[in-house]
């Protein structure tokens, strides 16, 4: 099949609308469902995200994208404790590729409300259950074992968006697309991305780990498919905060900064302990914490708004409390997706325990954030790479 109609474009009244090959197949067979043209943009730049961070890193991988960027993305390294707890995830064995998934999904759960997920390997059981639960909009993936199909397949009361991509799909080396009847040409950004666009070490500190540089790949791999202006900080093999299209790079990075903040309060133990009714739903639960962290007025307004979440008010964190927590939270690896103009940029990145940098280079203040960089005691690299992304 070469052609697949769809209900409508961007909005409902964008009509007609279909997504179809000029040559061959289309790559990707619906198994379920209807998906609308968001999310074939979405499914296809996610998938391509995650296939890309596999071959980078050897581990399954997962994202989850809303409004074609991606909300958090992840490789497979098990979770403690703590981000189970946080992530909502059961404390039973995951496999890899489950791993994955809560972990980019648990990057950001305000934004991955209603999302469409991306995998790289083929969507198994376990994977599948914690999917369940989520209020998403679809999955891709290479493919889906018997059970897990058939799980997925319940949600929506069985109009959950299933897409079956094929791995071996290849598109052509040059893609266009149309703007106000003008057609637009370029070559497909095919770049690779891996340890050595982190060759060129222009810090004074060089001591460049293992951890570190995946974690810098994988910030640059989700810059590759986030909307321009766009930063990304990642720790321990996730996205913790991704700042994306933006007109102002410091815009990018406070943005991206205060929700790398969140995610490491999130892990806060008087977080972790909320004292939540038994019947509140994950959305609720979502809502209420992201309040409970960033609303200074949190106990002011409360009053009979919050009761019906919480079983006792609790007391918002302090200004000390907060400090205290998030100076704790080091070795956050930083993309840019092109250069950084000026230095307080790493300024605001370092508040948020950014240790190590990537960016492109090139600004005619390099210097000044070199020396800023070396201030602060951070390492960054010069990849020479810019990764715009309309």
């Amino acid at each position: 099949m070469n052609e697949l109609m769809l209900k409508y474009g961007c909005n409902p009244n964008q009509k007609p609308a279909r997504v179809f090959m000029h040559e061959g197949d289309l790559p990707f067979e619906v198994l379920n469902g209807r998906p609308g043209y968001i999310n074939f943009l979405d499914a296809l730049n996610g998938y391509q995200l995650v296939r890309e961070l596999k071959i980078a890193t050897a581990l399954p991988s997962a994202t989850s994208f809303k409004h074609v960027s991606p909300a958090g993305a992840a490789v497979g390294l098990p979770l403690d404790d703590a981000l189970k707890k946080a992530y909502f995830v059961p404390d039973i064995e995951l496999s890899p590729l489950a791993c994955a998934y809560a972990r980019a999904r648990g990057a950001d759960r305000m934004s991955s409300f209603g999302d469409f997920i991306s995998l790289s390997d083929v969507c198994d059981e376990c994977t599948a259950r914690l999917i369940l639960p989520e209020v998403s909009d679809g999955i891709i993936a290479p493919g889906y074992t018997g059970k897990a199909l058939e799980l997925l397949k319940t949600k929506r009361r069985g109009n959950y968006n299933i897409i079956k991509i094929d791995p071996d799909y290849l598109p052509e080396a040059t893609e266009t697309r149309q703007v106000y009847g003008v057609t637009f040409e370029q070559g497909r950004n095919d770049i690779t991305i891996d340890r050595k666009c982190l060759s060129n070490i222009v810090s004074a500190n060089k001591n460049l780990s293992d951890s570190a540089a995946r974690d810098l790949i994988i910030s640059l791999i989700t810059l590759k498919y986030t909307q321009s202006n766009s930063v990304c900080y990642v720790k321990n093999g996730q996205v913790i905060g991704v700042g994306a299209g933006q007109q102002s790079r410091i815009h990018c990075t406070r943005l991206a900064g205060d929700k790398a903040d969140i995610w490491h309060y999130r892990m806060h133990p008087r977080v972790l302990d909320l004292p939540f009714l038994p019947d509140i739903g994950r959305a609720e639960r979502d809502n209420a914490i992201d309040r409970f962290i960033s609303d200074r007025s949190f106990e002011i307004l409360a009053g009979g708004v919050w009761e019906k979440y919480f079983i006792s008010l609790p007391t918002a964190l302090t200004a000390e409390e907060k400090e205290a927590w998030i100076l704790e939270n080091r070795g956050v690896s930083l993309g840019s997706d092109a250069f950084f103009p000026f230095g307080d940029n790493l300024e605001r990145a370092y508040r948020s325990g950014v240790s190590y940098v990537a960016q492109a280079g090139g600004s005619v203040r390099d210097d000044e954030v070199i020396s800023v960089c070396d201030r602060l005691s951070m390492l960054m690299a010069f990849t020479g790479i810019r990764l715009f992304h309309h």
